[in-house]
């Protein structure tokens, strides 16, 4: 069969989810589906150490369409070279390889970015340990059936596929849990909670001195006065009114492979780049539209901060954010050009990601130590204007009047609640109401929003640890 046969066959089998697309954004089809699959199996494979079998399985699952192509995707895992390769109907192949301290990276014909990434140098944590060397059962029956419930499968799909819970009072692990084949140091993948973490360190910046919120940013592209995109700043990338013309990263379903935005995260080894390059569909600060180039580029903004290169980003992580908060098990991973893909790439122990929720429930600080500049985390946690999901400045918030913020509070969630969201069910909610926080990673299609279960976890847990609770000899 020819290649113009198999690509009309993948146009018919597309158009059924009711999809009308470019003949450019068709031909990008195999390459974006091929590279999202690679990407996820070599970081789930190789770091996270799940079965490649069931990573392509329970991903897929949570991704509305996908059936209809994944049939004909052939995934070769070469555990030997730690890499791996997937073809769409024999087309499109994609490259996924993996560096010790890196994860993976796709591989576009060109060679990555050399990095030596500098020694590990254990620093005392700055936050107290907040945990032992076991699992945290919880003691309150209340809490224990809320993780019950969480970690329970409907009779009939969309099933949850939760991976990891763990709750956080008052600066102390409550209750966790873990489904098979993951422990407590196992990383797992935030997809875009990453998002958060980039904010995070993009705060730092701003806290140094080396990046300022209001100002428009330093890429060399936009600095000529006539360029309209001179104008956009850290805000508005932070919040997603940059007005760059990349599609959105809202959705995770078929219909996600037609999106600029994932042409630049699975087919170009330089993300910023390609980002940078894109020119605006509304003036900056006018529109809100969620998409991962905003956070690519501010992602190259910390790398040349850090000094330029992968390794400067890490020694910098690590210093200023990983270390201080104890966060021992976390794999960033970056692009062929040596850039963070800070837009959904980073792996942590759902340790780690309840060691980084911590932070924002202690105003970023850390040991007497101001982690974050002052008011931070109050700006993070602000709600962004026409934002109908309800986000803030790298983080979802139930801050202000948003459709998402009242959804969430009539469905149980405190007014005062934010969070790390990343794609297909994972969490990292901040209550500071109840001095209380939780993490929720696994695979969950996000439609419909209470797929996942995270609206009973909320409540249930809300519950099972609030002070009434604790009265009547809970946690």
């Amino acid at each position: 069969m020819t290649r113009r046969k198999l690509l009309l066959i993948l146009a018919a089998t597309t158009a059924l989810s009711g999809l009308v697309w470019s003949a450019a954004r068709a031909h990008d089809v195999p390459k974006v589906a091929t590279g999202f699959v690679a990407n996820i199996i070599c970081s789930e494979t190789f770091v996270t150490g799940l079965e490649p079998g069931r990573i392509f399985s329970e991903t897929m699952e949570a991704m509305p369409g996908t059936s209809l192509i994944t049939w004909a995707m052939h995934t070769q895992v070469d555990r030997a070279h730690k890499d791996v390769n997937v073809t769409l109907f024999g087309l499109g192949r994609s490259h996924a390889v993996y560096r010790d301290g890196l994860g993976c990276t796709l591989d576009h014909g060109e060679a990555p970015a050399d990095v030596a990434l500098p020694p590990a140098s254990p620093q005392p944590a700055l936050l107290p340990d907040i945990t032992g060397p076991s699992i945290v059962t919880p003691q309150n029956p209340q809490l224990a059936a809320a993780l019950d419930r969480a970690f329970a499968e409907p009779a009939q799909p969309p099933f949850r596929h939760t991976r990891a819970i763990v709750v956080m009072k008052d600066g102390h692990i409550v209750a966790e849990r873990y489904a098979d084949g993951i422990g407590i140091d196992t990383p797992l993948l935030g997809f875009s909670a990453t998002k958060s973490v980039v904010s995070a360190l993009v705060g730092i910046l701003v806290r140094d001195g080396k990046l300022t919120v209001d100002q428009p940013v330093p890429i060399a592209a936009w600095q000529n006065q006539s360029d309209p995109r001179h104008a956009i700043s850290v805000d508005q990338l932070l919040r997603h009114t940059a007005g760059l013309a990349l599609g959105s990263s809202l959705q995770a379903s078929l219909a996600s492979v037609l999106e600029p935005v994932n042409r630049m995260k699975f087919m170009e080894s330089d993300m910023a780049a390609y980002a940078e390059s894109i020119p605006l569909e509304s003036a900056p600060g006018r529109v809100w539209n969620y998409h991962d180039g905003n956070f690519i580029i501010l992602s190259h903004l910390l790398r040349n901060a850090a000094g330029g290169h992968a390794a400067d980003v890490m020694r910098f992580a690590r210093r200023e954010l990983f270390g201080p908060l104890g966060m021992r098990n976390v794999v960033l991973e970056f692009d062929a050009a040596g850039t963070p893909e800070g837009s959904s790439q980073m792996l942590a122990s759902a340790r780690d990601w309840a060691r980084f929720g911590q932070l924002y429930l202690n105003d970023g600080m850390a040991g007497g130590k101001h982690i974050l500049p002052e008011g931070w985390v109050k700006y993070s946690a602000s709600a962004t204007p026409n934002a109908w999901v309800g986000y803030g400045a790298g983080f979802w918030t139930n801050h202000g009047d948003s459709h998402g913020a009242n959804y969430r509070i009539t469905h149980g969630w405190p007014r005062d609640a934010f969070f790390a969201k990343g794609t297909i069910g994972q969490y990292v909610i901040v209550i500071p109401s109840e001095r209380l926080f939780i993490v929720r990673l696994g695979r969950s299609p996000n439609w419909p929003v209470e797929a996942d279960g995270v609206f009973d976890l909320v409540r249930d847990v809300v519950a099972a640890t609030s002070s009434k609770a604790t009265l009547a000899g809970g946690n």
